[in-house]
């Protein structure tokens, strides 16, 4: 493993949390900023944070010291219309999936090492595509797919090494599909009855191969989606 210290937004349950402990697996430190501690293994270092609140942001990576690699794996879904959706929502899925990953990558550039380090933002299909039910969750995810390519021009215009990739997967398994069915669980039930979802160690093993690449390969996005889900 090229890094030897990695932090994890939100990685307390899902994705996030099946990429801890591969990566502890793999040897390397840890640390996970998120509100709750969820189901970490003992040696993963915890940061209570709260992404919303960029004091608190500020506030974990003050104690990180320098790190090698970042992964934006916190997000929030509703299903939230463009027409008539809850502005509360809107709010938090931009803060959350948007300006925290932002000033999180901030202030990751400043602890990484003069020879640069990593960035993996965990974006989505519908950052690629809107589909039927994407809303305004959709638009947060084209900001990110936006944001990664805007940085990576930024970083080598200034010279930098640091390299800036992202996943994009469809439907995968994890707590973040009852915020997004809420209301809806007859309909989350039977689309996982319908279809082989992803299961988050799928995820996370896209993002370890991202981090064990060659220093001199970029992988700008990986797209992946269950074989059963059409678009």
């Amino acid at each position: 493993m090229k890094y030897n210290k990695v932090v994890i937004t939100g990685g307390s349950s899902g994705i996030g949390l099946e990429l801890a402990h591969l990566l502890q697996a793999n040897g390397c430190q840890v640390v996970v900023l998120s509100r709750s501690v969820g189901q970490l293994a003992e040696g993963v270092l915890h940061i209570p944070t709260d992404l919303r609140d960029l004091g608190s942001i500020e506030a974990a990576f003050d104690q990180l010291g320098s790190i090698d690699a970042l992964v934006n794996n916190a997000g929030i879904a509703y299903k939230s219309s463009m027409i008539d959706g809850d502005l509360r929502e809107w709010d938090e899925m931009w803060e959350v999936n948007v300006r925290a990953l932002g000033y999180c990558s901030q202030l990751a550039l400043r602890a990484f090492p003069d020879s640069g380090g990593q960035i993996v933002n965990v974006s989505s299909m519908s950052g690629h595509r809107v589909p039927p039910s994407g809303g305004f969750y959709s638009p947060t995810k084209f900001a990110v797919r936006a944001m990664s390519e805007a940085l990576r021009l930024e970083l080598r215009a200034r010279g930098s090494m640091t390299r800036i990739s992202s996943v994009s997967p469809g439907f995968v398994d994890t707590p973040l599909l009852d915020t997004y069915f809420k209301g809806r669980e007859e309909q989350l039930q039977q689309t996982k009855e319908t279809i082989q979802m992803l299961q988050p160690e799928d995820i996370a093993r896209q993002i370890l191969h991202i981090l064990e690449t060659p220093l001199a390969v970029e992988i700008g996005d990986i797209g992946l989606r269950s074989v059963g889900q059409s678009v």
